[in-house]
């Protein structure tokens, strides 16, 4: 016979030890425990098996409970029977700012309408977002493309970032990130700041937004902004490079990532003489960018060799996987434009971030939140063990967020 054994009451020193001393004296086996504090508040459920007097097992369990005043809740169940055991097939991460009881329960009706059940449930992040993990079980006739479906049409409703990714041991093995830059590490357009310089910057924006969008062939497009800038002085490279403000999150992410043994990089269609020195600032493991060809100390508008195009994304990111010695399947890639599909469909997880629609339609998770940590979360990275590694280099602040 088993009982399910279930402990509420408030968080103290000896609780756990006051209840296994009493199992302990009734000589039952372990099969399950579980224990959760919310604010003080424990919840700690064991399920145990006994082959003599279940009713004086509840006995000892509720004396000894009730002598440290916590409240206990006892049920005979039939025996233990391993293939009724729920094994969780996903996981969804619930991002929001906040989240919000009815956009909770909107994720929670939706997985009840498909049949999908949550096993369990806990906080991944409390800053800058909130962040709750969702381990969930699909029934047998329903498929991982139904959940996505679903979720991404219940995260547009209720005003939160939904990912969903593979329960097990490749959700733990990534091993490699490449990072988008413009609008993505950092919060501007490069070339638009070089635009500005030359005055031409409407115009090139312009033409940046329609291609973002993929109304417009990169390549053409590129060629067509950098001709704009031709006679600029190379020394606004430099001046651009220094006042690039990188998005919010960036180092923590980039630092979190790398105490983990990532590979972390860019893959930009931007241009090298200025992104290296996000490289060199964040030691970055690999780069890959444009590069403009520059005349007695002036920009021609032109530039030089192939150009990093949406293939030549995807290309630059299997290269530097070969090069580290990581299968694609271990890779992720975060982006915002339409350049970066075929980069974000090459890597095991493509992250949309902020990004356009032709983007977030065949990405693996889309987040619309302006910061870059939110992807950690989505990586079963949580907020505490990030600010306890801060707090162990003396790095940890939270900065005030907007309201």
């Amino acid at each position: 016979m088993t009982v399910l054994i279930t402990v509420t009451g408030p968080d103290r020193p000896g609780v756990t030890s006051t209840l296994f001393a009493a199992l302990t004296r009734h000589g039952v086996d372990m099969l399950d425990v579980e224990q959760v504090v919310i604010r003080g508040r424990l919840t700690l459920g064991a399920l145990v098996a006994t082959d003599h007097d279940p009713e004086g097992l509840q006995e000892v369990v509720e004396q000894a409970m009730a002598a440290i005043g916590m409240q206990v809740q006892t049920t005979l169940e039939a025996d233990d029977d391993p293939a009724t055991r729920r094994t969780s097939s996903h996981v969804v991460v619930v991002l929001g700012r906040p989240i919000t009881a009815r956009a909770f329960g909107e994720v929670a009706r939706a997985l009840a309408g498909i049949r999908t059940n949550i096993d369990a449930i806990r906080r991944v992040a409390d800053y800058p977002v909130t962040g709750l993990e969702l381990a969930v079980s699909l029934p047998a006739p329903a498929t991982e493309a139904v959940l996505r479906s679903t979720l991404v049409e219940v995260a547009g409703s209720a005003g939160v970032d939904v990912a969903v990714e593979r329960f097990g041991l490749a959700r733990r093995s990534k091993r490699l990130i490449v990072f988008d830059v413009d609008s993505t590490l950092i919060q501007v357009e490069v070339i638009e700041m070089l635009a500005a310089r030359a005055g031409a910057q409407a115009e090139v924006r312009a033409i940046t937004e329609a291609a973002m969008r993929g109304e417009l062939d990169f390549t053409a497009a590129l060629r067509e902004r950098v001709a704009l800038l031709a006679g600029l002085p190379a020394s606004v490279l430099d001046e651009v490079a220094v006042e690039l403000p990188l998005t919010p999150g960036a180092r923590t992410t980039i630092r979190t990532l790398k105490r983990l043994g990532y590979r972390c990089g860019v893959v930009s269609g931007g241009f090298t003489l200025v992104v290296q020195r996000l490289v060199d600032e964040l030691g970055l493991d690999f780069c890959a960018a444009n590069e403009l060809e520059v005349v007695d100390g002036r920009i021609t508008g032109r530039v030089l060799g192939e150009i990093v195009d949406r293939a030549g994304k995807a290309d630059a990111l299997r290269r530097f996987a070969a090069e580290y010695d990581v299968p694609m399947e271990q890779c992720v890639a975060v982006g915002d434009g339409a350049n970066d599909i075929d980069m974000l469909s090459a890597a095991g997880m493509g992250v949309a971030f902020n990004a356009k629609p032709a983007l977030r339609e065949i990405a693996d998770t889309a987040l619309s939140q302006p910061y870059l940590d939110a992807v950690l979360f989505v990586l079963g990275i949580t907020r505490d063990e990030v600010e306890r590694a801060d707090a162990a280099e003396g790095l940890l602040r939270r900065v005030p967020l907007e309201s």
